[in-house]
């Protein structure tokens, strides 16, 4: 029996549920209840207690508990069966290719001066090698994710890191402008499925209750990618040249792929109505062949981008995009602008001036993940059910107040501080607006998927493109923006754009989303 998601959003789901209800009794239920101490049986232990009774035990025995959601398949070819160390070894996997991502747009930003000195090009052109990558991470993953449903992930992200690694070989080979761009081009292609199509991963293989904290470690990586690359580059560029920058990351590439072919199993599991005893070890590691038979369409294609019709994911979409957008892009893509000019920094003393964002993401993180979990499931054990997605969204305030006063401190620190003395202001202000995004940035994924549960993997790809496609065009009028009005006012902008498209829409969302889950077919 495969796997059941007890939000019945989809048809297969109501089927599965129809089916269990076929094998309920009262005496069923009310072992489950008298198995409580006293206290009445969740929704998920009734529901479970009308499986088989051999599936019934296999769960006991397995989880030591049939309060799951959902409800496991019988057998251990089920993913939501595999041991923790499996699970974890592949979410790492996963959530480090997702950092690649990133970390390979963002590595050469310190390397900006060296590249525009070399190919004769001037500083804003050679950003324009990180811009390019940016927009790439966004579209890119609409065309992987139909190719995983029907392939697997495992394929995907082989074929994704070994295409890298020669992408990235082609990069550093490069000796003019155009080539370089034209590889840096492919190598976004080819790294962006795990950035998208993770979320989708976490939801194959985590429980309910620990979804924020799972979905957290995949989107921190995501995150901390941004100002990990220019930190560690910043001493390679200085010490070795900007070429190295390029054979480090294909090294990596080529260490993922090694890792994949022993710790990375097939996570989509597609059920066949038939439970398997034992895991199928050449299914989830040695299979390439189509998984599942369905005929592929060109409307899968685009199908992520008809999430945005869903109140319940593009709000958040637009929400994580505008903090992500001032919270990480900014601080990262201006600094050798804002930071490099004016305090004579060199590449190495550069990629420093990011730690403030790698702490600052990792604090966030508890309080997105693990504290938003706590959040959820104090307020499920009160009400005595599940507690409303929309529980969570109060959380996502803390983050828009730190994001604002993050990119106020960052940006009139900045201003106020004298030419050639370097101050650590700035870098606390990158710090605090770090928090910020990095728990907008969990709350707002957690929700959208609790929402949609059936469509984890294209939520997963339209956050990604709104989020990296809005990435992109803010550089273009950063500075503008800083020559026209000033670096310490455009603060106020910052702010004012924060408010105005994530702070007021979650209001709204909070208020309303319920009810338009209720009209979307939830």
């Amino acid at each position: 029996m495969t796997s059941l998601e007890l939000q019945p959003a989809s048809s297969r789901a109501v089927e599965q549920t129809e089916q269990i209800e076929n094998y309920g009794s009262k005496t069923d239920i009310d072992l489950v209840e008298s198995a409580g101490a006293g206290r009445a049986a969740t929704y998920e232990e009734s529901l479970a207690a009308r499986l088989p009774k051999a599936h019934r035990d296999y769960l006991l025995e397995r989880h030591g508990t049939l309060n799951l959601d959902p409800i496991p398949g019988m057998g251990p070819a089920d993913p939501y069966n595999w041991p923790e160390w499996k699970k974890m070894a592949n979410l790492i996997l996963v959530a480090f290719h997702a950092c690649m991502g990133t970390f390979t747009a963002a590595g050469i930003i310190p390397a900006f001066a060296d590249i525009a000195a070399e190919l004769g090009c001037g500083l804003q052109q050679a950003s324009y090698l990180t811009s390019l990558q940016i927009a790439i991470l966004g579209g890119a993953p609409l065309f992987w994710k139909p190719l995983s449903n029907r392939f697997g992930r495992r394929p995907i992200f082989l074929l994704s890191l070994i295409c890298s690694l020669v992408c990235n070989i082609g990069c550093a080979k490069s000796t003019t402008y155009a080539s370089l761009a034209a590889c840096r081009a492919l190598v976004a292609f080819f790294i962006s499925p795990a950035s998208a199509i993770g979320s989708a991963v976490v939801m194959e293989t985590t429980f309910k209750k620990d979804r924020a904290k799972y979905m957290g470690v995949w989107t921190l990586m995501i995150t901390l990618g941004v100002p990990t690359g220019p930190f560690i580059f910043g001493f390679v560029t200085y010490r070795a040249g900007y070429h190295w920058i390029f054979w480090i990351l294909a090294m990596i590439n080529g260490g993922q792929f090694i890792l994949y072919l022993f710790l990375g199993p097939e996570t989509r599991f597609v059920g066949s109505g038939v439970d398997r005893p034992v895991a199928n070890w050449k299914t989830e590691y040695l299979s390439l062949r189509r998984i599942d038979p369905t005929p592929m369409t060109a409307y899968e294609f685009v199908h992520p981008l008809t999430m945005a019709r869903h109140p319940s994911i593009v709000i958040p979409a637009i929400a994580y995009a505008m903090v992500f957008l001032f919270g990480n892009i900014l601080a990262t893509v201006e600094v050798p602008q804002l930071l490099q000019e004016k305090f004579g920094l060199n590449a190495e003393q550069l990629g420093l001036q990011f730690l403030g964002l790698i702490i600052g993401s990792v604090i966030g993180e508890q309080m997105g993940g693990v504290l938003s979990d706590l959040w959820m499931s104090r307020r499920g054990k009160r009400l005595g059910r599940n507690a409303e997605p929309e529980f969570r969204l109060w959380l996502s305030y803390f983050g828009f107040a730190f994001s604002i006063i993050g990119v106020i401190v960052f940006l009139v620190c900045t201003q106020e501080s004298a030419s050639g003395h370097w101050n650590v202001s700035p870098i606390i202000g990158t710090a605090i607006g770090a928090v910020g995004s990095q728990l907008v940035t969990t709350v707002m994924m957690t929700y959208a998927i609790d929402c949609f549960p059936h469509e984890a993997g294209s939520i997963g790809v339209f956050i990604t493109f709104v989020r990296q496609i809005w990435g992109f065009i803010g550089p273009f009028w950063f500075t503008p923006m800083f020559t026209n009005v000033g670096v310490a006012p455009s603060a106020g902008i910052g702010a004012a754009l924060i408010v105005g498209a994530s702070v007021i829409p979650t209001i709204f969302l909070q208020w309303r989303g319920r009810f338009w889950r209720q009209q979307d077919g939830e």
